[in-house]
């Protein structure tokens, strides 16, 4: 039985903490009765076992087990680095 995880691309807004670093996830969702688009925003800790992600890269994390309280997504990849 294959388990398809879900994955998302946020940007980096904190890298304070040893091998987490905190992502910002941002969608737009239809508004059933207005029609226009809303924006939602969702934190969430990311393990980052290399310390690698810094403030301001955005990036891709992919759904694991939890790791701790509070984590239970992985960071998958590095798009693209702040300038």
């Amino acid at each position: 039985m294959d388990v398809k995880k879900k994955s998302y691309m946020g940007r980096v807004v904190s890298d304070k903490m040893d091998k987490t670093v905190v992502v910002l996830i941002t969608t737009k969702q239809l508004h059933p009765l207005y029609k226009k688009y809303v924006t939602r925003t969702k934190k969430v800790k990311v393990h980052d076992e290399k310390n690698s992600a810094h403030i301001g890269d955005t990036v891709r994390l992919i759904e694991c087990r939890p790791i701790s309280k509070d984590k239970c997504w992985r960071l998958s990849g590095i798009v693209e680095r702040a300038k």
